[in-house]
């Protein structure tokens, strides 16, 4: 079994209870590699803890997670010749990283949407604006019926990027905007999102190993 693939038996051997999402784990996972493939970014959103989910998930892809992602020694040595003075340093500390972007993090324009032009659009407003064909945005909403959400789902689709939902058991609107849907296995939001933190954990490291395996 490959490490890409490893991980994924590991999730669910761990969680027993995720086999039922196993095949929407990997369409997701699948989408995601088209995605970095092509060179594009993941965007991410979601709501109060599920908020919080979309900048961990971006965290986790930015910079190392399980491995390290050391720069190729022609890239530290161009990196030494551009920042001359802090070159060194910053070739041997600095790591590769897959593009990612939270929709939730940018306070300035979220809180200029809700006053300029509506509560809910801050989201899709930036997506619109950023958003290129053969991205992919990471939805989160345990319901799947957050109209913020709705919105950038929609504003992705027009845009031409493909969406990942997770969502819980039954995936509200969620489950019909989206490319692909991880339904985790309950309808009570805190344990929807105690299964989300395990599943994005997985595509990570299965993206990882995908693309920093030695």
């Amino acid at each position: 079994m490959n490490d890409t693939l490893s991980h994924l038996d590991s999730l669910l051997k761990r969680f027993p209870d995720l086999n039922c999402c196993e095949e929407e784990i990997r369409s997701a996972f699948e989408l995601l590699a088209d995605c970095y493939d092509r060179g594009g970014c993941v965007f991410t959103c979601g709501n109060g803890g599920s908020a919080a989910d979309a900048e961990h998930m971006v965290g986790e892809l930015l910079k190392g997670f399980l491995l390290k992602r050391p720069l190729s020694a022609d890239e530290k040595r161009r990196l030494q010749a551009a920042a001359a003075e802090d070159g060194t340093f910053l070739a041997e500390h600095l790591q590769y990283g897959l593009r990612a972007i939270s929709l939730m993090s940018p306070l300035a324009i979220n809180s200029a949407v809700a006053n300029d032009q509506g509560g809910d659009l801050g989201v899709a407003q930036q997506l619109f604006a950023l958003g290129q064909p053969g991205d992919v945005l990471v939805a989160f909403s345990t319901s799947g019926n957050a109209k913020n959400v709705a919105y950038a789902a929609q504003i992705a689709k027009h845009r031409e990027l493909k969406v990942i939902g997770l969502s819980g058991q039954h995936g509200g609107r969620l489950s019909h905007l989206a490319d692909a849907c991880i339904h985790a296995p309950s309808s009570e939001t805190y344990r929807t999102q105690e299964y989300h933190l395990p599943i994005y954990h997985c595509l990570c490291m299965m993206l990882e190993a995908r693309y920093f395996a030695e």
